[in-house]
C-alpha cells in the first residue's frame, strides 16, 4: 500500500469539533505493534457522538473514529499475528483514545486484535460489528445464568436497532421464543423476519415502573436503560436475568430493589471495551456458529464511506435499522 492514505480525523478548535476526511500518511498512525488494512468498519450508536460532537467520546485529538474494523495485517511485531492474516478489532479505547477504523489503515496493539474465526469474512464481521459481538456476549450471559428456551420468553428491547436485530436473530437460532420492542412499529416485518414471535411498542415501557408487575419474561436483553429497563426489571419472572448493555433511552435506573430481593432476579452489566481475550474469541467463535449468515445479510446494508457523517444523524435520530457495514475504500 502506499504511504499515503484517505481517512477521517476529528479535531479540535476553539469553534467546536471538525470532522473532515483527509490525506493521511504513515506518519500519522499511532502507536502499536500491528498496522492493518481496513476493509470494511461499521456505525455503533458511540460512532454517531463521535462524529458529529453531540457527546464527548473522542478524548484524543486528532483522532480518526470508528470503533471497530476488520481487515488484513500489512506488517507485524506481534508474536500472534503475521502479514496477510485477517483480523477484527472491537474496543480497547479505539475510536476514543486510539486512532479507529474510519481509514484505509490502522496501527494498534496486537493485544487488540483477535483472528477473523472460520466461517466470517471481513465484510460479514462488520455486518456483526460490535452492535453484534455485544448481543453475543449478551446471549452468552443469560446462558451462563442457565436460562434455557424451555424457561419462558425472552424480551429484546429496541429491536430494531444493531445489538437489539442480532440478539433476535441469535436467540430465535437457539431455540429461544422471543419478544421484541420498537419504537418503530413499521419495522414489524423486518422483526418476524429475523424471529420475533411478537412485537410490543417501545411506549409500553415509557411509564414510571411499578415496583413489580406480572412475571412476564424468562429472561431479557436491554439497550436502552432508563424507565425501559425499570420496567423490564419488574417483568422478570423469579430467578430471571437481564443483560443490559445500553443507554439509549437514559443513563439513569429509577426503580427498586424489589424485583432483586423478592424475585431473586440478577441484572448483568455487559461490556463490550475490555472484554478479556478468551471471552472475545470465545463470543467471536459463537458468532460464526449461531448467527444465520443469511439472516445477517437481511440485517445489514452498506453504506458509502463519503455519507458517514450524514448517516452519523441518521443513526442517532434513530433512523438506521439493522447493522450499517461501511466499505473503505482501496
Amino acid at each position: 500500500m502506499p504511504n499515503q492514505f484517505q481517512a477521517y480525523q476529528i479535531n479540535k478548535t476553539e469553534a467546536g469539533q471538525t470532522c473532515e476526511l483527509k490525506q493521511l500518511d504513515d506518519t500519522d498512525l499511532m502507536d502499536g505493534d500491528v498496522t492493518v488494512k481496513v476493509e470494511y468498519s461499521t456505525l455503533n450508536y458511540k460512532d454517531g457522538l463521535a462524529l458529529t460532537g453531540k457527546s464527548s467520546v473522542v478524548r484524543t485529538f486528532p483522532l480518526t473514529p470508528g470503533v471497530d474494523f476488520a481487515g488484513t495485517v500489512i506488517s507485524s511485531e506481534h508474536a500472534n499475528f503475521s502479514t496477510g492474516d485477517r483480523v477484527v478489532l472491537n474496543g480497547f479505547g479505539v475510536g476514543e483514545v486510539h486512532s479507529g477504523g474510519y481509514a484505509q489503515k490502522a496501527r494498534v496493539n496486537g493485544d487488540w486484535l483477535i483472528q477473523l474465526p472460520d466461517g466470517l469474512n471481513t465484510r460479514q464481521a462488520m455486518a456483526i460489528g460490535t452492535a453484534g459481538y455485544t448481543s453475543m456476549l449478551c446471549v452468552i450471559a443469560l446462558e451462563n445464568h442457565g436460562i434455557r428456551p424451555d424457561d419462558g420468553d425472552i424480551l429484546v428491547t429496541g429491536a430494531a436497532g444493531g445489538v437489539g436485530s442480532v440478539a433476535v436473530a441469535i436467540m430465535n437460532k437457539l431455540g429461544y421464543r422471543v419478544v421484541a420492542t420498537t419504537g418503530r412499529m413499521e419495522e414489524k416485518d423486518y422483526l418476524s423476519r429475523l424471529g420475533a414471535a411478537d412485537v410490543l411498542e417501545r411506549a409500553d415501557f415509557a411509564a414510571k415502573a411499578k415496583p413489580l408487575y406480572k412475571e412476564l419474561w424468562a429472561g431479557a436483553i436491554d439497550v436502552a436503560g432508563g424507565n425501559t429497563l425499570a420496567n423490564v426489571l419488574s417483568q422478570i419472572k423469579y430467578g430471571g436475568a437481564v443483560a443490559a448493555c445500553g443507554l439509549a433511552e437514559s443513563i439513569e435506573l429509577p426503580t427498586s430493589v424489589a424485583p432483586f430481593i423478592l424475585r431473586g432476579i440478577t441484572l448483568y452489566g455487559v461490556d463490550s471495551v475490555r472484554v478479556s481475550l478468551d471471552k472475545r474469541v470465545h463470543a467471536w467463535g459463537r458468532l460464526a456458529q449461531d448467527l444465520d449468515l443469511k439472516l445477517l445479510e437481511d440485517l445489514s446494508f452498506e453504506l458509502d464511506f463519503a455519507d458517514l457523517p450524514r448517516a452519523a444523524e441518521d443513526i442517532l435520530a434513530g433512523r438506521i435499522r439493522g447493522r450499517a457495514i461501511i466499505r473503505i475504500p482501496d
